[in-house]
């Protein structure tokens, strides 16, 4: 009898002392109500992923805005608020927003982006890009006649033999990003641009100007092209994190267009 009680004693102590079974750590208790140590863990790993520093200061700061939050949310029961429409439909629109960021990790996880995929994704992204990038810059108008009076205009010359200026003339452009810099597109490369555009900039010279009106979705261009270099393509591994995320997106896009596909939707 003696040593089942024993034991009955050493189980007890075990289960005690036995991690899975002990109290949970707070980092404060609010009116009764523990705020668990994790919840600071887990903001103090958000802040030091946006580059923070763990410090005994971070930690009071996140400490008390928790301890706030706590006595905010007990007095906003106390009122009812949990009941109020506006307030269960954000409640369901948080629960919404957690239930997809779950989805879309465990997806992740589950079908990773493998390096011979970004390796391709890579190959791809150098012969799109070309060996060399120009300058160059545009007036956007919104008809063809605009479009071949401003030409008619670069053409003219006064009585010093001056041609139209072409920055003074790209103020007029639709494209308010570049006309307060004289049409300037700066460095870039055709596989960026609309094919048009990319067609007409790859038919000039450095110097020139396009003679007849270009036309593309957003309107119609005077182009010029101000000069030419060698591309230098970064580094794979310079580019693998942008690769590798921009893939995962790919991949979640097409996951949820599948899902799509087979949901029904009325």
């Amino acid at each position: 009898m003696k040593t089942n009680k024993f034991k009955v004693l050493a189980i007890l102590t075990a289960l005690a002392i036995n991690p899975a079974f002990a109290e949970e750590k707070s980092a404060a208790t609010v009116n009764g109500k523990i705020i668990p140590q994790e919840r600071v863990e887990a903001s103090v790993k958000n802040a030091m992923d946006q580059g923070q520093a763990d410090t005994p200061e971070l930690r009071k700061v996140i400490r008390d805005d928790l301890i706030n939050r706590e006595v905010i949310t007990q007095e906003a029961l106390k009122a009812g608020l949990d009941k109020a429409p506006e307030v269960l439909q954000q409640i369901e629109q948080a629960k919404q927003n957690a239930m997809i960021n779950a989805f879309i990790q465990d997806n992740l996880k589950k079908n990773p982006i493998s390096d011979a995929q970004i390796k391709q994704a890579y190959e791809t992204l150098k012969t799109k890009m070309g060996d060399k990038e120009y300058n160059a810059r545009h007036i956007l108008v919104e008809s063809e006649a605009e479009a071949k009076e401003i030409i008619a205009q670069l053409g003219k010359k006064d009585k010093k033999g001056n041609a139209g200026n072409f920055d003074k003339l790209a103020e007029k452009s639709k494209d308010t990003a570049s006309a307060t810099h004289g049409g300037s597109l700066g460095w870039t490369v055709p596989g960026n641009m609309v094919e048009p555009f990319a067609n007409a900039l790859l038919g000039l010279k450095k110097g020139e100007y396009t003679r007849d009106p270009v036309h593309s979705q957003f309107g119609w261009h005077v182009i010029r092209l101000d000069d030419i270099r060698p591309l230098q393509v970064p580094a794979f591994d310079q580019l693998k994190p942008q690769l590798q995320q921009r893939l995962q997106q790919q991949a979640i896009q097409k996951t949820v267009a599948d899902l799509r596909a087979t949901a029904k939707v009325e």
